[in-house]
């Protein structure tokens, strides 16, 4: 007679096998956006289409660190290294402060990168940049949509302010925001611009741009996340800054406060103006006098 299997014995066969895949694959559980990516980049070997899902995994706030940096991984292997390092630069704000020297790596040399943003900045001042048309498609998030010169200066001079963050160049990364955000102001480039204000210890400037990301007065203010930030910077910014005089607290100016004392002065009794040390002395020698 034969054995006849089990149901349980069916389903612990089965969880091996599933197991063994995972490993073998190096896919993890689930069938979240960023488990699908990997699936579609390791199992299927469908890169085109594992990007589009890594965006999706970007855009949905799952396992950010790990899709950017596998994303830029697939990017390269399909030969779109430049998109791959414009990538990372412009959402590498969106992933945790332990994975930037990772994210460091999949970039390549930040002196590349500096050269690379600097070439396409030159094409785009001659007016070679996308064939002369004034906006081209980009994609973004698997998404394509129109961007425009002007959009597009600001975004790789953003880039460029945070390559130079990155040599802590802030000098140079300051001029650099500064640019951007003439061209097209955002908040997150506000942010990086208040970071390089502190780093030079420019906190009045850095405060007062700060402040303009929480009123609101920016595009992208509205994003918790970089509310956040910027809140943690001011608070940090406002522990440095010297203690307000008097004058500053009643909004009062150097001759109002001039003023006023010269009023007081009159109106009050007539006191001496030598130190009581000098009085004391003075009262004695009157005493000797006499």
């Amino acid at each position: 007679m034969m054995e006849e299997t089990s149901p349980s014995n069916n389903r612990s066969s089965k969880g091996k096998k599933e197991d063994l895949f995972h490993v073998l694959h190096k896919v993890p559980y689930g069938d979240s956006p960023y488990v699908r990516a990997k699936h579609a980049q390791l199992v299927v070997k469908d890169l085109e289409g594992a990007i589009v899902l890594f965006w999706k995994a970007i855009n949905s706030g799952d396992k950010v660190d790990s899709a950017l940096k596998d994303m830029a991984v697939v990017m390269k292997q399909l030969d779109r290294s430049e998109e791959a390092i414009e990538a990372i630069s412009s959402f590498r704000c969106l992933c945790s402060k332990q994975s930037q020297e990772s994210l460091d790596n999949k970039c390549g040399k930040i002196d590349e990168q500096i050269e690379l943003l600097k070439r396409k900045l030159k094409l785009i001042y001659q007016g070679e940049a996308f064939n002369g048309k004034p906006t081209k498609t980009a994609r973004s998030h698997g998404k394509k949509f129109q961007v425009s010169i002007k959009q597009e200066t600001s975004r790789l001079l953003g880039n460029l302010g945070w390559a130079y963050m990155q040599k802590r160049n802030y000098m140079m990364a300051e001029v650099v925001y500064r640019k951007a955000q003439m061209i097209d102001p955002d908040c997150n480039k506000a942010y990086n611009l208040g970071l390089c204000l502190v780093k030079q210890a420019k906190f009045e400037e850095a405060q007062f741009i700060l402040e303009a990301v929480l009123k609101g007065n920016l595009p992208g203010s509205d994003d918790s996340k970089s509310r956040k930030r910027a809140q943690d910077l001011l608070k940090e910014l406002r522990s440095m800054l010297p203690p307000p005089q008097l004058s500053d607290l009643l909004g009062l100016d150097d001759e109002f406060i001039k003023g006023l004392e010269r009023l007081v002065n009159e109106w009050g009794p007539i006191r001496s103006k030598r130190l009581p040390i000098f009085e004391e002395i003075s009262s004695f020698r009157d005493q000797l006098a006499c």
